[in-house]
């Protein structure tokens, strides 16, 4: 990748799809059905596990950081419940995975030498102890680079008697076997990861596998899909009372009333040109009809002053 495209990928993240203006927004929003929800929360096995010995390539749905700088946005104003269906994303990767750690403890039961009972708790007493020199010593490493100088040297003390004890138990178990069983490689398999851990691995070697992207991708997983399933049924509760009775945008409520007035406004002022239209006519009216009678008034005035008229010339011709 590109310098330019890193920083267009950093403009994204932080600015969503809208930052070269809404003329160039994505025709796809971080509601379609196609976007990984998963992917939204941050917790999608196929990013988390990318370039790493179990990299499962590109998630059949769609993953843009935009739509997620978009979906943080949308998410503070509404919630979308999305935690719920990337559960089920996790749940069905997760019982995959524990089903193919499964399938490798039968492939080993099944193809190394199988020792009593009290050796091979002898064994795994040494595996223990390894995993947790590797993971301490992960640890104190991450400390470290973190700058937490005093944290990682006081861990590195705890490593130290540690590896005191996987010396005293690894003498123990040389001594209940044969020598040249002893050479050979006794696996195990990893619970978190799936990864093979040998008996004989070093420290340097147990530490890359526990501060590796593989293991802490599947802590990061298996972690986040406990805290969804823990509080999976008050989340499902609150998403059905939510389709009962749906809350409604403040925003939304805030135009609704500013539309209300506004009408109200309109309404008045058609009210009062009604009024006055109306007044207006029955001024008319009356104006009219007193017209009328002065018309009608002088019309009678004139029959009588012609009919008065005609009497007096009758009478002179008499």
């Amino acid at each position: 990748m590109t310098a330019h495209d890193q920083m267009r990928a950093m403009l994204d993240q932080l600015m969503g799809t809208a930052r070269n203006g809404e003329d160039e927004k994505l025709s796809i929003k971080f509601d379609d059905p196609t976007v990984c929800k998963g992917f939204l929360l941050s917790c999608c096995p196929h990013e988390i596990l990318a370039s790493t010995r179990m990299d499962m390539g590109d998630c059949p749905k769609y993953h843009n950081v935009a739509l997620r700088a978009d979906y943080e946005t949308a998410s503070q104003k509404k919630d979308f419940f999305y935690d719920l269906e990337a559960m089920e994303q996790l749940r069905h990767f997760v019982a995959d995975a524990d089903r193919k750690t499964e399938q490798a403890r039968k492939r080993l039961a099944e193809t190394q030498e199988e020792y009593s009972g009290d050796v091979a708790g002898k064994a795994e007493k040494v595996h223990e102890l390894a995993e947790k020199i590797g993971e301490a010593l992960a640890k104190a490493e991450q400390l470290g680079a973190e700058g937490l100088v005093d944290e990682s040297m006081q861990l590195m003390s705890e490593i130290d008697i540690l590896r005191k004890d996987k010396l005293t138990a690894e003498a123990d178990y040389r001594a209940s076997i044969p020598a040249a069983a002893y050479q050979q490689q006794k696996l195990r398999v990893c619970d978190v990861c799936c990864a093979y851990l040998g008996i004989h691995d070093n420290d340097r070697r147990l530490a890359d596998h526990f501060g590796g992207k593989l293991h802490l991708g599947f802590i990061k997983i298996r972690e986040t899909l406990k805290e969804f399933e823990a509080k999976a049924e008050d989340r499902r509760r609150e998403r059905r009372d939510s389709y009962r009775s749906p809350r409604r945008d403040p925003e939304i409520d805030r135009e609704r009333d500013r539309r209300r007035d506004r009408n109200r406004e309109s309404q008045s002022d058609r009210g009062g040109s009604r009024d006055h239209k109306e007044r207006m006519r029955r001024s008319n009216r009356s104006r009219s009809k007193e017209r009328n009678r002065e018309r009608r008034s002088r019309s009678k005035s004139g029959r009588r002053s012609r009919s008065r008229s005609k009497e007096h010339k009758s009478r002179d011709s008499r």
